[in-house]
């Protein structure tokens, strides 16, 4: 039997306007980390305020999803960039998220691209080097999550950042490579599939450092996918944790609205 220890990490608030996207009430108690859109392919301010609120409430880790900013074709489509554009795209989504984190004392864990950003960046050394630099200048301590053997993991070890390899529970992979955007339900299965495709994989990854699962909430039953992930794998032996714990730092709180009822 396998002991080791895992995170679980999902991409939420990914909500705006009168959009719901995802199921993210019933995956945040299920998760260690939470990857939480910036307001460029998804979100908002209101939906990051709550998302992070909800986030400490469960001892969930807080991560920046970084994405273009290409709200109609929800950062999944691949835009031509540049290294200054993702540098900047960067500073300004995870600034912007740090912001409510702060405000409850807590502190960001770390930063992980989104849809076409993250395949552009783990692919295209230059965008991968303007992400690590952005991360570097705001905190040389955020963690970086990406594909095991990218350009970005190799370009953020280089920076001295410290990476977090990501596996993909609910997206097929083909000849080793994670099919990113082939999201059909028969190519994703059911959770038999999910989970025998989880414990290859992560099988495979093992020495590649941190490691971290992800299940998506907008995955067609993602609260059951997980559910069945984490009996699975509590079973192999693997027990859940952030890479680091969601502590507070010692600072000032400054209280939300949302704490006296006034905003929901």
């Amino acid at each position: 039997m396998i002991v080791a220890v895992l995170d679980l990490n999902c991409d939420l608030g990914e909500s705006y306007g009168a959009y719901v996207h995802g199921a993210d009430d019933e995956m945040m108690p299920m998760i260690t980390s939470a990857n939480i859109a910036c307001g460029a392919h998804g979100g908002e301010p209101a939906v990051m305020r709550r998302s992070v609120d909800r986030a400490i409430d469960h001892g969930v880790a807080i991560g920046a999803h970084v994405g273009l900013p290409d709200r109609l074709g929800f950062g999944r489509r691949e835009i031509p960039t540049s290294g200054q554009e993702v540098y900047d795209l960067c500073l300004f989504q995870i600034g912007a998220l740090d912001s409510f984190v702060r405000v409850r004392g807590h502190v960001l864990q770390h930063v992980k691209l989104h849809g076409a950003l993250y395949m552009m960046a783990n692919r295209d050394r230059v965008l991968a080097e303007a992400a690590c630099a952005a991360i570097s200048a705001l905190s040389p301590s955020l963690l970086v999550y990406v594909l095991p053997g990218s350009q970005l993991h190799s370009a953020a070890m280089a920076a001295g950042l410290t990476t977090v390899a990501e596996i993909f529970a609910d997206r097929p992979y083909r000849d080793g490579h994670v099919q990113m955007y082939d999201r059909s339900p028969g190519l994703v299965g059911g959770p038999d599939q999910v989970v025998t495709r989880s414990l290859r994989e992560l099988d495979r990854a093992h020495g590649s450092g941190g490691l971290s699962l992800c299940v998506h909430s907008d995955t067609p039953g993602a609260p059951a996918l997980l559910r069945a992930i984490r009996a699975a794998l509590l079973r192999a032996g693997y027990s859940f944790q952030s890479p680091t714990p969601s502590t507070p730092v010692p600072t000032h709180s400054i209280a939300s609205p949302t704490t006296k009822g006034s905003m929901q």
